[in-house]
Order: C-alpha cells, then structure tokens, then sequence
C-alpha cells in the first residue's frame, strides 16, 4: 500500500559533483542547484502525457541552464582560464 503524497518531500544529491535540492511534490518535481531558488521543475500532467520528452530533448540540445546554475555562474570555466 502507498501513502499519499500531500507535503513536498526534500532531498539532496549530488550531480558531478553539484549538489541539487530534489522536491516531490504532488504537482510535480523540482530539481535546484543547492542555495538557489530557480531551477528545472517537470509537472507531472508533462510527463504523462508525454509533452516532457520533447521539452527535456529541446532544453538539451540547446544547452539551456536556469540562471543561477554553476555553469552560468562560470564555476566550471574558471578553473579552465589562465591566471594573470
């Protein structure tokens, strides 16, 4: 039996290397960068009817990030430019 999802649950993991915030709720899912408040958030009427593939496919192939995001902060290419 399963319990019924009323109040957001909250999570952290790690995705190479960045820790994101996971919150379930029951309209759907948000995936944050930890401290941030924007991030990727999927509905879950997207997801069964199917419109969420060609969304996540779009988003992807247009290497689109929320801002806020460590490779829109410039985290990951910091490391990559020469110092002074």
């Amino acid at each position: 039996m399963t319990t019924q999802l009323l109040q957001p649950l909250k999570g952290e993991i790690e995705i190479d290397g960045i820790p994101y915030t996971l919150t379930v709720t029951p309209r759907g899912l948000t995936l944050v960068v930890k401290d941030r408040r924007k991030g990727y958030e999927l509905e879950w009427s997207a997801l069964v009817s199917g419109d969420a593939a060609p969304a996540a496919a779009l988003n992807a192939s247009l290497a689109v990030r929320p801002a806020g995001s460590p490779t829109h902060r410039g985290v990951a290419n910091r490391a990559k430019q020469p110092k002074r």
